[in-house]
């Protein structure tokens, strides 16, 4: 029986000042591994760019610097730094107190990114040290903090003045919090990628970009005079393009609306949504208003013209937008996303003037361009087709057996049918696999081992993908259908599984194995990982057994540094796992099956784009760039002894 623990008044704690960003930091920035880490600059860059947004500033430079910080310089207005109410300087005010900031205004700023008064507070309190230089009214005015706590002495009351000067704008220094953050190294192709994006959706504004971290400073400097149209060229600059890019703006109910798209020869669809420069991986209203427009207007010029008869049935929003690259960009004054990293908009306003400007602009355009129009209704054409050819080959999938217990030595099921609680081993090998079986617990694991590698499903074709048997026991088991091709019949409220676990050795076959599988979840299941449902087992490397004492488990070759040290003078025997079918099922258990001591990782999406772009460039047919992206990140690889 559980020991009683008293819940009274005393029991209540109140987390004073930036307190609470650092006890629950994934609650502000998403987590505390590298996606968190990086979000720090993009919150400090957002700020920048509102700056932008109000016409104050045309110039921004973000520097990795040697010593591991971040330097985020703007041309801007430069922070307020007068006496506020609240009995401080407004700069240190908005550095050191949640929900303080000009956005809540909008007098100040008519649309901005960041919306919650957050940003800079959240960035200073996860931070080992931030310096802050403004420049404004003729003067630098300088102020410094310690993980969110204010170091720097006021001048009766202000901050301090440490110079003249004739320029105006926030320079911003922060190094983050080895407390906090897994890793405190920041991806520079990430936030080169962010940074490119943002240089995109603003024509008018220059970013410069340094790292100074490598023996050989790299700068780079990003200037996209064309907007969203070069975006899209860019996106599509190796695809055979069936016209040129469309583009229009306009606006409606205060929402401005900005919207460029083109038609490749591939039937693959990519719709990216932007609200007020932030990207909404998950889409949101701005986005389903988007996609109904097009899709309704393209049905009614095909009835038109003659290419849907009066029995046919309309084409699907999926036939429609196969073969679609589009950018929508929206600019709202009271925008609503659903968390803090703002990866989906909420507010149904954007769907309607959404709506309401494509609809406009799609009819006038294409009144003007019937050759356009009629390539894309062929590409729509040819996708309904061929979507009725999948649908066979998804009907005779899908009616077959769904699930099986242990059955050809296929998949070992759990006994529940609580799907919030049940987890899905995918396990490599039937070694590993029978041992995995025996360890488990019966009641909410379920454990499926694969025999060698499963199809590189970015090479394979849709029948081929659907005749794989790895792969249709995979979907079977899942339960949720998938999303890829000309149809959508997923749905992720039919999964069986809360936590679906890749489970292989860690060498460079285990790797090779777990990379397939990711694509396979990525191309046809993307929802998964955007949901939070897949992640990757993390099984010791080594067993320590020392002559006296408790054994240990370590997880890779610098945990294993640590313990040579620990225990330096003293004698112990190392076990080296080479793979999963090694270790008796006590060990399994221990390592890797046992939610109270196991180490799992979360399978995240940080750059949509760029998780697109490098699983198609590394998954993909041509080779050439695949070499030229191994030997540059070469020296990131963990080798494998």
């Amino acid at each position: 029986m559980a020991k009683k623990v008293n819940y009274d008044e005393s029991s209540i704690s109140v987390l004073e000042g930036l307190e609470a960003v650092r006890k629950r930091p994934g609650m502000y920035i998403g987590s505390t591994s590298r996606k968190g880490l990086n979000h720090l600059i993009y919150e400090i860059v957002d700020n920048s760019v509102d700056e932008h947004l109000a016409g104050e500033c045309d110039l921004i430079s973000v520097t990795l610097e040697k010593d591991g910080s971040c330097t985020v310089e703007d041309n801007g207005r430069g922070i307020p730094v007068g006496m506020h109410a609240k009995g401080l300087p407004a700069a240190r005010l908005v550095f050191s107190t949640l929900h303080a900031g000009g956005k809540f205004d909008d007098s100040v700023y008519k649309t901005s990114g960041g919306l919650h008064g957050v940003g800079s507070s959240v960035v200073n309190a996860l931070s080992e040290y931030m310096t802050v230089d403004i420049s404004r009214e003729g003067y630098i005015h300088h102020d410094s903090y310690s993980r969110g706590v204010a170091v720097e002495k006021l001048v009766d009351g202000l901050l301090p003045k440490v110079g003249k000067t004739n320029k105006h704008g926030t320079k911003i220094n922060f190094l983050p919090d080895p407390e906090i953050f897994e890793k405190t190294y920041f991806k520079e192709d990430e936030v080169k990628s962010r940074l490119h994006e943002t240089a995109y959706l603003n024509p008018g504004l220059t970013i410069n970009y340094a790292d100074l971290r490598g023996e050989e400073p790299e700068y780079v400097t990003y200037h996209e005079p064309d907007g969203i149209k070069g975006f899209v060229k860019e996106i599509n600059k190796s695809a055979e393009m069936l016209h040129d890019v469309i583009y229009f703006r306009g606006a409606s109910d205060g929402v401005e609306v900005e919207v460029a798209f083109q038609y490749c020869n591939e039937f693959k669809e990519n719709v990216l949504g932007f609200c007020n420069n932030i990207y909404n991986s998950e889409g949101g209203t701005h986005i389903t208003g988007f996609k109904t427009v097009l899709t309704t207007v393209i049905n009614n010029y095909a009835r038109e013209l003659g290419v849907l008869k009066e029995k046919d049935a309309n084409f699907t929003g999926a036939d429609v937008r196969n073969g679609i690259t589009a950018i929508v960009s929206v600019k709202h004054p009271d925008p609503r996303f659903e968390g803090q990293t703002k990866t989906k908009l909420d507010n149904p306003d954007a769907s309607k003037a959404t709506q309401k400007v494509c609809q406009d602009e799609l009819i006038l355009y294409f009144d003007r361009n019937l050759e356009t129009l009629k390539a894309i209704i062929s590409c729509a054409e040819k996708s309904a087709k061929i979507r009725k050819s999948e649908e066979k080959a998804k009907t005779n999938l899908l009616s077959k057996q769904k699930f099986s217990f242990d059955q050809n030595g296929k998949l070992a099921n759990c006994e529940s049918r609580d799907a919030s609680k049940c987890e899905i081993f995918i396990v490599e090998g039937d070694s590993a696999g029978g041992s995995a079986k025996m360890a488990r617990n019966r009641m909410y694991q379920a454990i499926m081992p694969i025999r060698g590698k499963i199809l590189n499903v970015e090479k394979a074709s849709m029948d081929k993908v659907l005749a794989n048997a790895e792969i249709k026991t995979l979907i079977n088991a899942f339960g949720c259908g998938f999303s890829e091709g000309y149809g959508n019949d997923f749905d992720i409220t039919k999964l069986r599984y809360d936590k679906i676990v890749i489970m292989a050795d860690a060498d460079v076959d285990g790797a090779h194995i777990c990379t397939l599988l990711l694509t396979f979840f990525y191309r046809f299941m993307p929802e998964l990982i955007k949901e939070g449902h897949v992640f990757i087992a993390m099984p010791p490397l080594y067993k320590a057994i020392p002559s006296k004492g408790q054994e240990e488990y370590l997880y890779d070759d610098m945990a294993l540094e640590k313990y040579r040290k620990k225990m330096e003078g003293k004698s112990f025997t190392l076990q080296r796992y080479k793979g999963l079918g090694e270790m008796d099922k006590e060990q399994l258990w221990e390592t890797t099956l046992d939610p109270e001591r196991r180490k799992l990782k979360l399978v995240e999406i940080e750059d949509g784009l760029m998780a697109s772009e490098v699983t198609e460039l590394l998954m993909g047919s041509d080779v050439a760039p695949r070499k030229d992206f191994i030997y540059k990140h070469a020296k990131e690889a963990e080798l494998d002894y």
